[in-house]
């Protein structure tokens, strides 16, 4: 039955004739059985443990986590001694806490984060981090969702939370105290964890625009993980790339720790014994400021923070050259944008792709300067997924070159959505195809292209923004009765949120009240709108 279907597939686009389904044109990658019981961080660690470069003397000279702003750092070994020691914290202070319990984090990006984050992963604890922007309404919608058992959150966050959840502070002493605290098991000699329990809940707008709970499993994070993993040390044994192996790689992360590319970006940086640079917020100058000082060689951006390097006269007046490579998701580059990159930096290559938090991330990949030069593509399936672009009219899979909805099947698909049972049924088909709500194609060579949302979202820089939910905020103010929300288009982030608003007879509400009135109940990234009022 394999051999047959093996022998229909186009070895250029990966497209079966028979079936009708895309295969990924990379090499399939080793993934432990999945009936072994393993949870992510003890297939992280083991991968760490295995490296040549990752020897009990690198691990504790090593930088695993760097404060951007501080020079703070931890290394490898003291890094995962805080994690043994909060584990143990955990589990002797909290015993009721078991495998499959949430854990509810907000928090501005800190070193501490990474740590719990582990922690409670190597529990089997699900971790659910939230935007630490968000407002109280905002939180008390995602709590509902995800129901979970005791939170995490700094001092300047905490007062958001319901007032029924149990908050430990990660600025008090109690927490500084279970840092160092003496661990004496292993966590999981005691809670065996499934590679099919939730190792985390992330909060997405999905594929209508509502804001959704996604939830990950162990299985789906050890599936990125290994294909990265695996396809970074195949790139270094054939000599694809041109880094000085003297000089240690380092992520600077510009994305959020709660967003999943910042998740899972911070799980292969430790399966590689890399180092992290985190930093507490975005600042164009601060990054560059950071690439100089700690030597960053990678850099996870958006669209228009590549515009912004290639628009700005700053980025002359700083050391660059330790850069070897962005990873840039999103949207798509256009053809321009990469031209003018690739002549101001030409050693540094840009790694296009397309994921959503439904797909633990990156879902296709530009490996390589090649396939970056695929202009307007976001490079090919990764290892182990499948897709199909499906007629959205009548339900038909389609060959390459046809537009359609795009459905992706593998191991790295999310488990469903918590709390909404009819949004999993409506996203998942009982064969396990996601269907991404997106309108693409791919070309002969099996490279995806984009071709425009079949959801309305806004795409605001790295965030995705709905419009249903502005609206439903704008309709809510009293002096207002109507009103239309709209991408505007914007070069620096992308899209921007544009309201048509209509005011009710005899009202001169301003569009800085109503501004001022929205700030009140949406997150900061959402403030940043045009408003036309209408009477």
């Amino acid at each position: 039955m394999a051999e047959t279907q093996s022998c229909c597939i186009d070895l250029r686009s990966g497209y079966c004739r028979k079936t009708k389904i895309f295969h990924s044109l990379r090499q399939a990658v080793p993934m432990p059985p999945p009936s072994e019981p393993l949870s992510i961080i003890s297939y992280t660690l083991s991968l760490l443990y295995s490296s040549t470069n990752t020897a009990s003397a690198a691990l504790s000279t090593t930088s695993f986590l760097i404060d951007a702003a501080t020079g703070s750092h931890l290394t490898y070994t003291a890094f995962l001694h805080q994690v043994d020691s909060l584990s143990s914290s955990i589990r002797s202070l909290y015993p009721n806490l078991s495998v499959n319990d949430v854990a509810f984090i907000i928090s501005p990006p800190s070193l501490h984060v990474p740590v719990l984050y582990f922690s409670l992963l190597s529990l089997g604890i699900t971790v659910s981090p939230a935007n630490p922007l968000s407002s109280p309404e905002e939180l008390a919608h995602q709590i509902k969702l995800s129901k979970p058992s005791i939170a995490f959150a700094a001092t300047a966050t905490a007062h958001k939370l319901p007032g029924h959840l149990p908050v430990i502070l990660l600025d008090s002493h109690e927490f500084f105290s279970m840092l160092s605290s003496v661990n004496n098991s292993n966590s999981e000699e005691k809670f065996k964890i499934k590679q099919s329990d939730p190792a985390a809940i992330l909060y997405s707008s999905g594929t209508t625009g509502k804001v959704k709970a996604v939830v990950l499993s162990h299985r789906n994070f050890i599936a990125m993980i290994a294909g990265l993993y695996y396809n970074k040390l195949a790139n270094e044994e054939q000599g694809k790339q041109e880094m000085n192996m003297n000089m240690h790689p380092a992520n600077l992360f510009t994305v959020p720790l709660f967003h999943v590319y910042g998740f899972f970006m911070l799980l292969r940086a430790a399966a590689l014994g890399e180092s992290v640079v985190l930093m507490e917020k975005f600042d164009f100058v601060k990054m560059l400021e950071a690439v100089e000082r700690y030597r960053v060689t990678f850099i996870p951006v958006t669209p228009p923070l590549v515009v912004a390097m290639v628009k700005s006269d700053l980025v002359a007046k700083y050391d660059l050259s330790s850069l070897r490579s962005l990873g840039c998701g999103g949207a798509p580059l256009g053809k321009e944008v990469l031209v003018r990159f690739e002549a101001k930096f030409p050693n540094v290559d840009i790694g296009q792709g397309y994921g959503l938090t439904e797909t633990t991330g990156a879902a296709t990949r530009a490996i390589g300067p090649d396939e970056a030069k695929r202009y307007g593509s976001v490079g090919r399936l990764s290892e182990n997924l499948e897709a199909k672009i499906v007629d959205p009219e009548n339900g038909e899979a389609l060959p390459p070159g046809k537009h359609g909805e795009l459905w992706l099947r593998g191991p790295i698909i999310m488990k469903g959505y918590a709390g909404d049972d009819g949004a999993t049924t409506a996203t998942l088909d009982s064969e396990g195809w996601l269907k991404t709500g997106d309108l693409c194609y791919f070309d002969s060579d099996g490279f995806l292209f984009i071709v425009d949302r079949l959801k309305e979202l806004i795409k605001y820089k790295a965030y995705q923004v709905p419009p249903a939910e502005l609206e439903h905020l704008l309709q809510s103010i009293p002096e207002i009765e109507d009103a239309a929300v709209i991408p505007y288009p914007d070069e620096e982030a992308g899209q921007i949120p544009m309201a048509y608003i209509v005011r009710k007879p005899g009202n001169n509400i301003t569009s800085a009240q109503i501004m001022d009135l929205i700030a009140k109940q949406a997150c900061l990234f959402v403030f940043n709108f045009y408003c036309k009022s209408f009477s």
